[in-house]
């Protein structure tokens, strides 16, 4: 049984969700893509309930009623994570990124290095950077250059900015359609709630982080669609570089949203990294 309830975080309020249950492996935290709400999916629950694991997820500022936090950075996911754990009286920790999620994962294995054993990105952006092409691959770039000119920019961007279809390939229109329908159904109840947590996210992501994906020190599995057109495999290409402990598996038929069928062989990979 999924619960939620509010943990106080510096004056602001984090909708957390917990499973409530799992072995004594580390805890999983969920970092859930743009724009979502931060409940907890089916497929995900599914996945770590067979591995016996408890997964904890929460809803970043201005999602899925947590309270705002202007001018956020992806660092500061550590310290929410960090209060949340707390809350919960979890000491051990893995964590478990998707799309705009994944660099929010990093920051806390790059942060809380005494909590957190393991790190999955699932078609996660690189940190903007002149190293590589950053936009190169992407079918829609203008909502994150909107957002590499800062707040107002991206926010006024959001006024007439409209979903290009083309970003998705077939394998995530039926990705959609069958196993992972409760994430599009996620989707429309944030963007029920307004724009903010959208904005505030794609500005973070091509902002400097607040920390450098090289201070990972525990274990990191990236994973990519080799057909992404929303984050192309490049980022992960980059990360894979610079993270000291990183290994990727690319998955060639998948785009941004099929990769996300990687999750079961993920959770595996991480309980055996984090000794579990």
């Amino acid at each position: 049984m999924v619960t939620a309830r509010d943990v106080e975080v510096g004056g602001r309020v984090l909708r957390v969700h917990d499973s409530g249950s799992g072995g004594d492996a580390p805890a999983l935290v969920w970092h859930h893509g743009s724009p979502q709400t931060g409940a907890l999916l089916e497929p995900v629950l599914a996945a770590a309930a067979r591995r016996d694991l408890r997964v904890v997820s929460y809803g970043r500022p201005s999602c899925g009623g947590s309270t705002p936090s202007p001018g956020r950075d992806v660092a500061s996911a550590a310290g929410d994570v960090a209060a949340v754990a707390d809350a919960l009286g979890l000491s051990r920790l893995a964590v478990v990124g998707a799309s705009g999620g994944g660099p929010h994962a990093l920051a806390c294995a790059a942060l809380l290095p005494d909590r957190v054993l393991g790190a999955v990105s699932l078609a996660g952006p690189a940190p903007f950077t002149a190293d590589f092409p950053w936009y190169e691959g992407m079918a829609d770039e203008g909502p994150l250059r909107a957002a590499r000119r800062g707040r107002d920019a991206r926010a006024r961007y959001v006024e007439h900015d409209r979903f290009d279809e083309s970003s998705f390939v077939d394998t995530d229109w039926a990705a959609l359609a069958g196993r992972w329908a409760p994430l599009g159904e996620d989707v429309g109840r944030a963007a029920a709630e307004g724009p903010d947590g959208l904005v505030d996210d794609d500005v973070a992501l091509a902002a400097p982080w607040g920390f450098d994906v090289a201070r990972v020190g525990c274990p990191v599995l990236l994973v990519h669609g080799g057909r992404d057109r929303v984050v192309p495999p490049s980022h992960s290409d980059w990360l894979l570089r610079r993270c000291p402990r990183a290994e990727l598996w690319v998955r060639p038929r998948d785009g941004h949203v099929a990769v996300l069928d990687a999750l079961p062989v993920a959770l595996d990979w991480l309980r055996e990294v984090s000794g579990a």
